[in-house]
């Protein structure tokens, strides 16, 4: 079966709204931070205000996603989706306005951090749904393997598209305008998405499984999200060395559209992955692409030109999304499925965490060594992906009769 009757067939499960929906409402996610920067800079005069006021949304969602994640797996996906579509929304309206009275920005940054502990994971939900549609189909591990294909790709791009949908509003309007585009695709298609027939699907544990909750926080489990700990670590290390190196060039407005390069590769390997042959165990491609990932990084550590880094960046993503969906999709093997809501908004914690460790250790050393010094955390990540791929791959071999095929 080719990739794209594959897919055809993964998206004939839920209909072409709910695709389009499920996109548009994760949009908000890769927009808000960035919007939230650049309006409290530009409401104090300070980008240390906006950069605490973005970290603190940052923060917040982190620390949130894992317990809403939790809670659908207790009660459901479509109350939790609603509390944070309708919540989230009116505290990026609240946070605009305020900006525009002027009040103190730490009263912005709390604001912010409200928010940020109520914008959804609407990517790992929606693989949690695609998990339950493609239960009773004798084809259910072809179709899920696409489902998380889709899925990372769909997450790639979002945080490509939603920066970049910024910069447009930016340009056109004002950064206050950006969050209240992200407040509407929040408030109509993040409820779209909550309110879907699709969610009764994940209606939560029944009352016995509630006093005999299986283990969240396995051995496993926590290798994984370190997993992801270290890609949130590239992505924020790269942005970092990305924007000293577009500066140094005297091209500072080229990072974001040089980072965004990183997420062409990610999409188009992502989306191809679906086509890797069933009888490549999981526990088997993990150490490959871990592999792939501390490889493709070295080239960073010499380049000196944008062109340069533009390649390098596009050949980097290709390891990045493979990495990333197989990690996905081996936590959806050894993750019982009433915790998979609280394991996967974990793994996607995990993420921003790493963004912001990256982000900051790279900043740091840029300080003393220059891009360079910055694209060493990229490639410090990719090795110690590879050397946590190795570690975890005994305990997944064991786990064998849980993985019995490749099928996410």
């Amino acid at each position: 079966m080719s990739a794209l009757s594959s897919y055809r067939h993964l998206f004939g499960l839920s209909g072409a709204g709910y695709v389009i929906a499920a996109y548009l409402a994760r949009l908000p996610l890769a927009m808000s931070q960035m919007g939230t920067l650049l309006l409290v800079a530009g409401a104090s005069g300070s980008y240390g205000a906006g950069g605490a006021a973005a970290g603190a949304m940052a923060v917040t969602t982190a620390i949130f996603s894992p317990v809403a994640g939790a809670l659908t797996d207790r009660i459901g996906q479509r109350p939790v989706l609603v509390v944070q579509a309708v919540t989230g929304t009116v505290t990026l309206v609240a946070l605009v306005l305020l900006a525009r009275a002027e009040v103190a920005w730490p009263v912005l940054a709390v604001v912010a951090a409200v928010a940020g502990a109520f914008l959804p994971q609407v990517g790992t939900m929606a693989r949690v749904r695609w998990r339950e549609l493609a239960a009773p189909r004798r084809d259910r591990m072809r179709l899920v393997t696409a489902a998380f294909s889709y899925e990372g790709a769909a997450d790639e791009a979002s945080f490509v598209i939603g920066p970049a949908a910024v910069g447009v509003v930016v340009a056109l309007a004002s950064p206050g305008a950006s969050l209240l585009a992200a407040a509407v695709l929040l408030g109509v298609f993040g409820l779209v998405f909550a309110l879907h027939p699709t969610a009764a699907l994940v209606t939560g544990t029944d009352r016995a499984a509630r006093h005999t909750p299986a283990p969240l926080l396995t051995p496993l489990l926590i290798g994984l999200t370190t997993g992801q700990l270290l890609v949130g670590m590239v992505f924020g290390s790269v942005q970092t060395g990305t924007t000293v190196l577009a500066t140094q060039a005297g091209q500072p407005g080229l990072a974001g559209v040089l980072h965004g390069t990183l997420g062409v590769g990610s999409v188009l390997a992502g989306l191809t992955l679906v086509l890797l042959p069933p009888r490549w165990h999981l526990a088997d491609r993990l150490p490959v692409f871990a592999g792939l990932l501390a490889l493709l990084a070295v080239p960073l550590l010499v380049v000196d030109t944008l062109p340069a880094l533009t390649v390098v960046l596009v050949v980097l993503g290709l390891a990045i999304a493979p990495y990333t969906i197989t990690i996905f999709s081996l936590c959806e093997k050894v993750m019982p499925a009433r915790r998979l809501g609280a394991a996967m908004t974990l793994l996607a914690a995990a993420t921003s965490l790493g963004y912001a460790a990256g982000s900051s250790s790279a900043g740091a050393l840029a300080d003393l060594g220059g891009h360079t010094a910055a694209y060493a955390v990229t490639a410090g990540a990719g090795v110690l992906a590879l050397v946590l791929a190795l570690g975890l791959r005994p305990s997944l071999g064991r786990a064998r009769r849980e993985l019995p095929d490749a099928g996410a």
